[in-house]
């Protein structure tokens, strides 16, 4: 989970803490819940604590983590948005710049694990490429 924890009733934040124990062992899939969080306010708070010096994707990613949750967070490969909105909303900007973006209409109570497989195996489907170009085809003369 990432976000303003402070802001979040003490029910809330204590029942997210035990999700986390129980979930940290895990390897196969990794979840991240977005709650009261702000990719630019993290991208700020970050950019504010670089030295010039440090300038590089891989060392602003690593402060960037740092400001919010402590710990370098992978790259995200699979971006589910739900609720029918098709857009970020200033969610995780730095860490989806290469993510997969699968939108659905339902809300996120309703998403179950039936939306998810179906999410993943759309996503298993993509090709993927970082930003790089699909290879051309030579066409015949």
């Amino acid at each position: 989970m990432i976000g303003r924890r402070d802001r979040l009733p003490a029910p809330v934040r204590h029942a997210i803490a035990f999700a986390e124990r129980a979930t940290q062992g895990g390897r196969r899939l990794r979840v991240r819940v977005a709650l009261d969080y702000s990719a630019r306010d993290a991208i700020l708070r970050a950019a504010r604590r670089l030295p010039a010096t440090l300038a590089t994707h891989e060392s602003f990613g690593a402060l960037l983590a740092s400001v919010d949750r402590g710990t370098p967070v992978a790259p995200v490969d699979l971006f589910i948005r739900t609720g029918g909105e098709r857009r970020l909303s200033d969610f995780l900007l730095w860490e989806s710049a290469y993510a997969e973006l699968y939108f659905v209409d339902m809300p996120w109570p309703e998403f179950g694990a039936v939306d998810l497989a179906e999410a993943v195996a759309w996503f298993r489907g993509r090709s993927r490429r970082f930003g790089g170009l699909v290879p051309s085809r030579a066409h015949p003369a």
